[in-house]
């Protein structure tokens, strides 16, 4: 997955586009420069009810074994070949995936001392998703 993107469609576009079912209350605000540990939207699916439903999340994992969330803002990012094995990733990969929905991401190319940032959409402008996976935080 990129650094930086973007989700500017509305939630009743995004209701529609994912088939959500479930009629939660999740609402969105446009964002054209999502960046890691901030609020993004995501698709999470429920096996038992067979529904989907829209819902905002922090980006960025904190294993289970880590001491300061600030880890968060450095996983971001798994490759597919070894998030299967890799502790920080492995149980949220088995037993917690989800969808990130976005309609643009960034990536940037390295020209001589600074760096230029390149958008990247679907040709029709429509959402699209991320594969991810999350883990919920106990709230105390």
């Amino acid at each position: 997955m990129c650094g930086r993107f973007t989700l500017t469609a509305e939630t009743e576009s995004l209701r529609e586009i994912f088939q959500i079912s479930d009629n939660s209350n999740c609402q969105w605000e446009a964002n054209h420069n999502i960046a890691p540990t901030q609020m993004v939207m995501t698709v999470l699916y429920n096996g038992e009810t067979k529904q989907r439903k829209l819902r905002s999340l922090y980006w960025g994992l904190i294993p289970s074994w880590a001491k300061d969330t600030k880890i968060a803002a450095k996983l971001i990012n798994a490759r597919a070949e070894t998030l299967a094995e890799k502790p920080s990733f492995r149980s949220a990969f088995k037993h917690r995936r989800c969808l990130i929905v976005a309609d643009g991401f960034y990536e940037w190319k390295r020209l001589e001392n600074k760096k230029q940032p390149y958008y990247f959409q679907r040709q029709d402008k429509q959402p699209f998703a991320f594969a991810g996976f999350y883990v919920l935080l106990n709230s105390k």
